[in-house]
């Protein structure tokens, strides 16, 4: 075992999360999933895998995720999503970096590489993220924000790179997709207001053209045929309701102000 935690959080993810915590379980011994409510037997099938169960209602994913570094143990932290494997080769990369004692920075990131349903591997264009999820807790902590999902590391803490990429099977269909993202731009207008960002009116003409280019040809959607048109697409659209809600928003704020005005001025 590393000198190690594992921690995920989940809610409705009994179809994905088992072979999450399969590839992971050898090498821990403080293993743990926060549940936010799962109906669909997530917690029971954890618990029967070897994982530390806990419940906590959801307070968005930054939150969610200090929550869950506060449940681990060791002082070093890798953090998964439910949807996310760690390969043998990963595994065997993660062994060798504390084969001979402390790593050498006291951060890693790691390639997140996108397998989209059809495909048993990521494609060798495959979109990849490189965030830190291997750090240690007292170098670094996630941000409380409750939509951003990142690790802020203290002033002066460095961050090494790993080989190897976690595979993400983050669709399991075209309309699951589109509904979290859907539920994703709730959260992200709520976001905006909290701050009181205001984004300009403009941007609602040009967010669903401009976020389909940047997916498919930034993010390489294209590699994946017709299918990476279609995930694009998905993408887009989440990224125009985004800002549709926050000009909704801000519209409906306007006119109930407007009201409010006339009400004490009659």
């Amino acid at each position: 075992m590393l000198p190690l935690s594992v921690f995920i959080i989940a809610r409705n993810e009994a179809d994905r999360l088992g072979a999450t915590i399969r590839a992971v379980r050898d090498l821990t011994d403080d293993l743990i999933v926060v549940d936010s409510g799962s109906t669909d037997g997530t917690q029971a099938l954890a618990d029967s895998l070897g994982a530390r169960v806990i419940h906590h209602d959801w307070p968005g994913y930054g939150p969610q995720k200090r929550f869950a570094e506060e449940q681990c143990r060791h002082p070093w932290l890798l953090n998964l999503d439910a949807d996310e494997v760690v390969p043998d080769t990963l595994a065997a990369e993660l062994r060798a970096l504390f084969a001979t004692g402390e790593p050498a920075h006291p951060a890693w990131r790691i390639g997140i590489a996108e397998i989209f349903p059809g495909e048993a591997k990521p494609h060798p264009f495959a979109y990849t993220l490189h965030p830190v999820r291997l750090y240690r807790k007292d170098r670094g902590r996630y941000s409380s924000s409750p939509v951003f999902d990142r690790v802020d590391l203290e002033p002066g803490a460095t961050a090494g790179r790993l080989k190897t990429k976690i595979h993400h099977f983050s669709v399991r269909s075209l309309g699951d997709q589109l509904d979290k993202l859907n539920r994703y731009s709730d959260q992200q207008a709520d976001d905006l207001e909290a701050r009181g960002v205001v984004i300009p009116s403009w941007r609602v003409f040009v967010e669903l053209p401009g976020n389909f280019l940047k997916a498919y040809f930034g993010r390489r959607h294209f590699a994946r045929g017709t299918y990476g048109f279609l995930t694009a697409m998905n993408y887009a659209i989440s990224r125009h309701l985004r800002i549709a809600k926050h000009y909704e928003r801000r519209r409906l704020a306007s006119h109930r102000d407007r009201l409010d005005r006339s009400g004490r001025t009659s």
